[in-house]
């Protein structure tokens, strides 16, 4: 089992591998959560995490149950050469659009890192103020890259925690299980409630 995790680590690192070798040395992965939902912020996270580095489980958040994701969160942070996080929320997406909200997320996340990084590796976005950083956008970066896996988990786990809080001030709607995606449940208690204070309304405008 363990010899398997080391093999699927070793894989999801070769693409850093061959950009260290390139002569890069702090590599930083972007990824965010939260760009379908119908409530709540897109939540932006990005890490520069060491070349050495070889965390068990760590692998696109979509692929990891959330109690291993909040374990997984706190290895990472412990490990991490330096990260930061981006919270932007309905208001702006609604103002801006969600593409463009998260493109705003990811320049704050570069601005409040404390490292500068050499290069950033970004889950699939392309026309980005990097503030003059190089960064190449990987189509599915977050199953193909461990620095863009392991802000995945950030980003994600980051999100939830801010869902299940406004869960507690709006319980009708089902934040909780949902994290404000448009389930059928959620979509149902929209139509029962109304939107509340943090519905996306450029989301939500066919079901009120």
């Amino acid at each position: 089992m363990k010899e398997n995790e080391n093999e699927r680590l070793t894989k999801l690192k070769e693409m850093e591998k061959q950009l260290y070798q390139k002569g890069f040395q702090k590599i930083c992965g972007i990824d965010e959560a939260g760009r379908g939902p119908l409530a709540g912020p897109v939540v932006v996270a990005g890490v520069i995490m060491p070349e050495n580095s070889m965390i068990e489980g760590i692998n696109d958040s979509k692929k990891v149950s959330e109690k291993k994701r909040e374990k997984l969160y706190n290895k990472i942070l412990e490990e991490a050469i330096s990260y930061s996080v981006a919270i932007i929320g309905q208001e702006e997406i609604d103002k801006i659009n969600i593409l463009n909200a998260t493109k705003r997320g990811v320049t704050k996340v570069v601005e409040e890192l404390d490292i500068k990084p050499d290069l950033i590796i970004v889950d699939a976005l392309t026309h980005i103020d990097t503030k003059g950083i190089p960064y190449d956008s990987i189509i599915k970066g977050d199953s193909k890259c461990y620095n863009i896996a392991a802000a995945s988990i950030i980003a994600k786990v980051t999100r939830d925690r801010i869902m299940r809080e406004w869960d507690e001030i709006y319980p009708q709607y089902g934040f909780i299980t949902h994290k404000g995606y448009g389930t059928a449940k959620h979509i149902e208690a929209i139509k029962k409630f109304g939107i509340c204070s943090i519905h996306r309304t450029s989301f939500t405008k066919n079901f009120v």
